[in-house]
């Protein structure tokens, strides 16, 4: 085991556990005491599923986590426990992850803005890999980091039409201006990245900007640089409602690596899944603080109920909570919902004095009260943010089956304690994990950098 995670660091569960179950378990005054309004919890279980599957999708790419998608420290233990690199995008996000013990050679410093003290840390903490799009980044990097490696971020959308955007590169157009100005700067450019965004769950998008990138990585190796790293960005969905499937996107990526990078070339290949890896993972449990019946003689009205939510993390417009509730359905009451109960037609608002505080119109929940609690699933990506500015990290309850947990050790070289720990682990399982394949035939996999 690497160190970074123990059992102390969660909720030791069965194998087949639900979010359910596990909020009815836990310490009565975390679901019940009013200073606790509204609390995460974790199913880490679910990310080392989300990560065997991926490496199996994916056996060429290793996998970079954008800590600005979830900044949680049970998250990132796990996920460097797993041998997983990590992409920051600033200076409190590499202090994060190195002060956990991460080399940091398994740090992608990936903005494409980049403060020069922000530089100036990266350098003095050894992080080496970042992307730059334009002179103006290209100029800090060689003033403040000149070992830096770089990558050349470009434009997910190649048509001549596309305009360069400091979030998602530069334009083929530009590329050859950049790549000979970073020779005159003596900057290192060693590969190309680009980031798809909304269009990752279009699987001819990967294929398309593998085909820029190797477009480019011809035109850095004629003006004689070592071209040897792609970088594939972000946009695989993080649960199964998508248009297209996590395999899908797989299949067509390692098409056009085979056909543009094939293996042999000398080219390694790293990705930056976000959501991917924890949107799943999370369920957000919030109290209700306040109720109001409107009457059906109201105007407008029809009986609808208002109902107000505790603050889920800090009392500011700019929760990051708020938007991402918008989008979740429910589970209502203190106990699963009977089929008999009426339902009434609701209003859900968000913590009150917030100018945004409207969750959602609409809903049809049963009847509710105050101490009940809303259960939302799929919280898990951009709702806690690595270094929130003048709030409390929110509560969360980390939890993992023994069966993960064992996946976890067999996966990273500790042989199954038992014979019985190692038939289950190499059985197909009912509750899911469908991991045998995976965890028996594939080599750990713990990259120790790209420098």
């Amino acid at each position: 085991m690497n160190g970074y995670l123990n059992e102390s660091n969660f909720l030791m569960v069965e194998e087949g556990f639900t979010t359910r179950d596990l909020l009815e378990s836990l310490p009565g005054e975390l679901c019940q005491e009013s200073e606790q309004p509204a609390f995460f919890v974790a199913d880490l279980g679910d990310i080392v599923k989300k990560h065997l599957r991926f490496l199996k999708a994916l056996p060429r790419v290793k996998p970079y986590f954008p800590v600005k998608c979830n900044g949680s420290e049970g998250v990132i233990r796990l996920l460097a426990e797993l041998g997983v690199g990590f992409a920051c995008a600033n200076k409190a996000e590499i202090t994060r992850v190195r002060g956990i013990g991460v080399p940091a050679g398994r740090i992608f410093y990936s903005s494409p803005c980049k403060q020069v003290a922000h530089l100036r840390h990266a350098a003095k903490h050894g992080v080496q890999l970042m992307t730059f799009d334009n002179e103006v980044e290209l100029s800090k990097v060689a003033r403040s980091h000149p070992r830096a490696r770089m990558l050349l971020g470009i434009s997910a959308d190649s048509s001549p039409s596309a305009h360069p955007s400091m979030a998602f590169g530069t334009t083929l157009q530009s590329c050859q201006h950049l790549l000979e100005a970073a020779k005159e700067q003596a900057v290192e450019v060693v590969g190309v990245s680009f980031h798809l965004g909304g269009r990752g769950l279009e699987p001819q998008a990967f294929a398309e900007a593998v085909a820029a990138a190797q477009l480019v990585f011809d035109m850095g190796t004629e003006l004689g640089y070592h071209m040897h790293l792609l970088d594939i960005g972000g946009g695989f969905p993080g649960t199964e409602d998508t248009r297209a499937r996590f395999e899908e996107i797989a299949a067509v990526v390692n098409s056009a690596l085979e056909l543009y990078f094939p293996e042999g070339s000398g080219v390694e290949v790293v990705a930056r899944p976000g959501r991917y890896y924890v949107t799943s993972a999370f369920t957000f449990a919030v109290s209700i603080t306040a109720l109001e019946e409107l009457p059906v003689e109201q105007p407008g009205s029809d009986g609808r109920w208002d109902i107000g939510m505790g603050p889920p993390v800090c009392p500011t417009p700019l929760s990051p909570l708020l938007a991402p509730l918008q989008r979740k359905s429910l589970a209502a009451g203190r106990a699963s919902p009977c089929p008999e109960q009426p339902c009434h037609s609701s209003s859900l608002r968000g913590p009150p004095g917030l100018a945004e505080d409207r969750i959602a119109d609409g809903l049809e929940l049963p009847e509710l009260h105050v101490g009940d609690w809303l259960l939302f699933g799929n919280m898990g990506a951009y709702t806690i943010p690595a270094t929130p500015a003048g709030c409390p990290q929110p509560q969360v309850t980390y939890a993992m089956s023994r069966m993960a947990w064992k996946a976890v050790q067999l996966f990273l070289g500790k042989p199954p304690q038992t014979e019985e720990d190692r038939e289950n682990l190499c059985t197909p399982l009912s509750c899911g994990w469908e991991m045998a394949e995976t965890l028996c035939v594939t080599p750990v996999f713990a990259p120790t950098g790209i420098i």
